[in-house]
């Protein structure tokens, strides 16, 4: 093992070398090389396009995303939402690609577009192939000046991004931050939502659109991000050969101007909307991310908002004041806000909460931050990005909030500065900005001597960045593919003698990261009965203390792992994941066992969850979509009450949980924890001789006190509703429609409905996108799935859109419609092709996800199975015909046989569904 890392290194090394002969050669005529950091190399084509790349070897994925320095602070009055709304219409097409999603889902992409205050940006991650890259390069090159921006398309699109406006609607928390931060900014165009205003959605001309886009969307407007596993000098030459030829245009953007003034006295705006959870929110201006101040600024919020250490925590959650607490900081290109919240629930007092919050914002003046705080938050924000440049891809996208402050290179310069910022800034920071004149909540007060916070300008990023180096780049992986035969033959499989099932797939990763997870699982159908609340409360209480250490101790450790973990359990099982790096691996394995195996269950830790689970259930009865899912489970899955399968309403979930007892949480797990019948996977840079050992060390020994039965869940016919439910003041509804079917994956008919369902509803070529999104307009989201098991014959097809109360009954027809047609006259032989296409390499994407294969790898493992099975899968998908798959449906999915539940504002929409 120790030789084949250093053949593994030495190649890294050649890899390195490459890149710098490479970065000194000759390059394309009129492309000039910028800057290099960290592994991270900037170019410029004449044209004024900017070009990064990354490579990462490790990678058996690229990923392209292309920033564009325009969002909605570019917007004038009547535009708001522009920015947003033309993000949909680039993905309508363009002369070389003029059905983008059907080529997305044919390359087995995971796109997306997304846009915010000061940048759009639009990406892409697939399998690395030489053609893929080509035509990811070409599409974007495409639709950087030739979308065609289409009447037709503003007329379809405008109703889903309207849909999407009423979905954020919904949510009474986001509104308030949205009237929160429009009261903070008086002026400036921060303080407009993104999503923008309805009026102006629905009434934005076409071409004041096309003016936008071909102003903003222009090459020396833009920079191109091309990550993963690529060759540098080939990457460049592609970029060249499709973007060079795009002049530089002779427009010339106009700068924004409107600086927010000094707020002179504190402001407040009150919310009143249905909803089942109180909040208090408050924002304080400060400087632009780019600006010296930020970091302190960063490190403060984060004090005072890290849960469970934080001073708003322990004033507020601890005090019982509130069920939550939170807080973060809006880091744009010119000045922005801190934002500190809490969530209280109606039988407690917002005016105590919001006191108590206001008072522990003002007591810095006389308690300042401590190392110790300043350093835990310090320690939790250094991991995170650690752990950033370590995935290159989740780098990348991350890059475009860098790339719109004014440059790349702030994300390096702005590590630097947390590392380096002292206590005494800290505290001097938040004495400077957290002034109650420059906070919006509360009363206007006439004062003689205003206290006011003056907020720095953007400072010169050029000036900043200019000849900055930045740390060494990680050290690279391995080139590993992701097939499932490779899998099986690097996968090393083996059982300890309490019954632990272990699966390591050791492989070189970037920045030495390793995924982990351990499975735990217990009981029976009969010895479980009843016991469900005690079952969530016990695994939900394991990460807040255990022998040694207590819950605040348990999180600082993991950070200075720099390891995200996460635990928790159910009525049936436990489960441990871990992300970090070689390491680390066996001490965070160490803290993981004592979780798992010694929790303490201190009692206010026990309150304050009851308090916070309450909140979260309080939230979910009034949601459309929360309530709907749950009829339809209830319906589908009908089981008596007691039973770990029953589905309680939002009622029964909060009697329950008052009901519960921290000795019942004690009971549930001395009595049913243990590993006679668990999995532990391993997936990444780790030593499998000492993760055995240590595993054998943590586990071998820890025999579960009851034995283990999987609770089956057998197939039932279940009768047909159609049922609505009213939730009034909603502005967006919910509608979910399937059927159970008796069969497991092992059925022969299980690859033609698995792929028919993809082909019906899993991507954005898919015919219920294709027809309820695309064509009609009528929903943000909308898909088809189907659910298997390995044993029960008990599948489940369904389908699910969001929409407007008043157009649900049409989503429903034009669901039901397409339904039926796929019934009737089935897919065509292109359709069946480029299906097989896309839904191939979208399986080698998840596969080359470590997080992803450590979850199937575990998975796999419990049922007895092995990558064989996906491989099997895959040659039955590649062998299917046209006729096979509609012939499969034709046997299993009947409309008449769908259960059929809407959640909605129905009423004041005046439809009857």
């Amino acid at each position: 093992m120790k030789a084949i890392r250093v053949s593994v290194r030495a190649l890294a090394a050649l890899a390195l070398a490459a890149a710098l002969v490479f970065s000194q050669a000759a390059l394309p005529s009129g492309v000039e090389r910028v800057a290099s950091v960290e592994g991270v190399t900037e170019y410029r084509l004449a044209n004024g396009l900017r070009v990064l790349l990354f490579p990462d070897p490790s990678k058996q994925t690229m990923t392209v995303n292309v920033t564009y320095l325009v969002g909605s602070r570019h917007e004038n009055y009547g535009e708001t939402g522009m920015a947003h709304l033309l993000e949909h219409l680039v993905f309508k097409g363009a002369p070389r690609h003029p059905d983008i999603p059907k080529e997305l889902t044919d390359h087995g992409a995971r796109p997306n577009g997304t846009t915010w205050v000061d940048r759009t940006n639009y990406f892409e991650t697939f399998q690395a192939t030489d053609a893929n890259l080509e035509w990811a390069l070409d599409l974007e090159a495409d639709r950087m000046v030739n979308s065609f921006i289409a009447r037709k398309d503003l007329d379809s699109e405008m109703t889903v991004v309207r849909n999407e406006f009423e979905s954020g609607e919904n949510n009474p928390q986001a509104v308030l931050e949205e009237r929160v931060v429009s009261t903070a900014y008086l002026w400036h165009s921060y303080g407009k939502s993104t999503i923008g205003a309805r009026s102006d959605i629905e009434n934005v001309s076409i071409d004041r659109l096309q003016a936008f886009y071909k102003n903003y969307y222009q090459p020396d407007n833009a920079v191109l991000l091309v990550t993963g596993k690529i060759d540098e000098a080939k990457t460049l030459a592609l970029v060249d050969k499709f973007f060079s030829p795009i002049p530089r245009p002779s427009r010339r953007i106009a700068p924004t101007y409107t600086a927010e003034p000094v707020q002179d006295g504190e402001r407040s705006v009150t919310l009143r909307r249905v909803g089942d959870v109180q909040a208090v929110l408050t924002a304080h201006h400060v400087p632009p991310g780019s600006h010296a101040d930020f970091a302190a600024v960063q490190l403060a919020t984060q004090a005072l908002s890290t849960v469970p250490a934080g001073r708003l925590y322990k004033a507020l959650v601890e005090t019982k004041k509130a069920a939550s607490t939170f807080g973060f900081t809006y880091q744009f290109k010119e000045p922005g806000l801190i934002l500190l919240g809490a969530e209280v629930r109606k039988e407690s007092s917002l005016a105590d909460a919001r006191d108590a919050l206001l008072a522990t914002i003002d007591s810095l003046t006389k308690q300042p931050f401590t190392a110790e705080e300043i350093e835990r938050v310090r320690t939790q924000i250094l991991k995170n990005i650690d752990l950033a440049l370590n995935n290159s891809e989740r780098f990348g996208l991350g890059m475009s909030e860098w790339i719109a402050m004014g440059d790349w290179r702030l994300f390096f310069l702005h590590r630097d500065r947390i590392r380096k910022v002292t206590v005494g800034e800290v505290e001097s920071a938040a004495l400077k900005y957290l002034k109650p004149a420059n906070r919006t909540i509360g009363l206007f007060i006439p004062t003689p001597e205003p206290d006011r916070a003056e907020i720095p300008a953007a400072p010169d990023v050029a000036a900043l960045v200019k000849d900055y180096k930045g740390d060494a780049a990680v050290a690279a992986g391995e080139a590993f593919d992701p097939s499932p035969a490779n899998i099986d033959r690097r996968t090393r499989r083996g059982e300890l003698g309490a019954g632990l099932k272990l699966a390591f797939l050791s492989k070189e990763t970037r920045g030495d990261s390793v995924n982990a997870t351990l499975r735990l699982h217990f009981g029976d159908e009969k010895t479980l009965m009843n016991l469900s609340p005690a079952a969530r409360m016990a695994g939900s209480m394991l990460m807040r203390g255990a022998r040694t250490r207590n819950r605040q101790q348990i999180q600082d450790a993991f950070d200075k792992l720099k390891a995200r973990v996460s635990v928790g359990g159910g009525a049936t099982s436990s489960a441990a994941t871990i992300e970090t790096t070689r390491q680390n691996l066996p001490a965070v394995l160490e803290i993981v066992a004592e979780v798992l195996r010694e929790p303490s269950f201190p009692a206010n830790e026990f309150d304050q969850l009851k308090q916070q689970q309450l909140a979260q259930i309080e939230s979910m009865k009034s949601e459309p979509q929360a309530l709907v899912f749950q009829a339809f489970e209830r319906h589908l899955s009908p089981h008596p009450k007691g039973d770990v399968r029953y589905t309680p309403t939002f009622d029964e979930q909060i009697a329950d949980l008052k009901a519960v007892t921290l000795e019942d949480a004690r009971k549930f797990h001395s009595t049913f924890y243990g590993a006679s019948k668990a999995e532990l996977a391993i997936v990444g840079d780790f030593d499998p001789e000492e993760a055995q050992q240590l595993a054998n060390k943590l586990f071998g020994n820890w025999k579960s006190p009851r034995p283990y039965v999987r609770v089956s869940n057998p197939y039932r016919k279940i009768p047909p509703v159609n049922q609505s439910l009213e939730t009034p003041d909603k502005a967006n509804a919910a509608f979910v429609a399937g059927m159970t079917l008796n069969l497991s994956d092992r059925h022969p008919d299980y690859p033609a409905l698995t792929f028919g369902s993809y082909l019906i509803g899993g991507g954005m070529n898919s015919r219920l996108f294709a027809r309820i999104r695309g064509k009609e307009g009528l929903s943000y989201g909308v898909g088809a799935f189907l659910q298997s098991s390995p044993e029960d014959e008990n599948s489940r097809f369904f389908g699910f859109a969001i929409a407007a109360p008043q157009n649900t009954p049409k989503v429903e027809a034009s669901f039901k419609d397409e339904i039926g047609k796929i019934l009737k006259e089935g897919f065509t032989d292109e359709e069946v092709a480029a299906g097989k296409k896309g839904w191939l390499q979208a399986q080698s994407v998840s596969r080359a996800q470590d997080r992803e294969l450590m979850s199937k790898v575990a998975s796999w493992t419990y049922w007895g199975r092995t990558m064989a099975w996906d491989a099997e899968l895959e040659l039955k998908v590649e062998a299917l015909t046209p006729a096979q798959i509609v012939e499969a449906l034709r046997r299993h999915i009947d409309l008449g046989s769908f259960t059929i539940m809407k959640g909605g504002d129905f009423k004041k929409a005046g439809v009857t569904p």
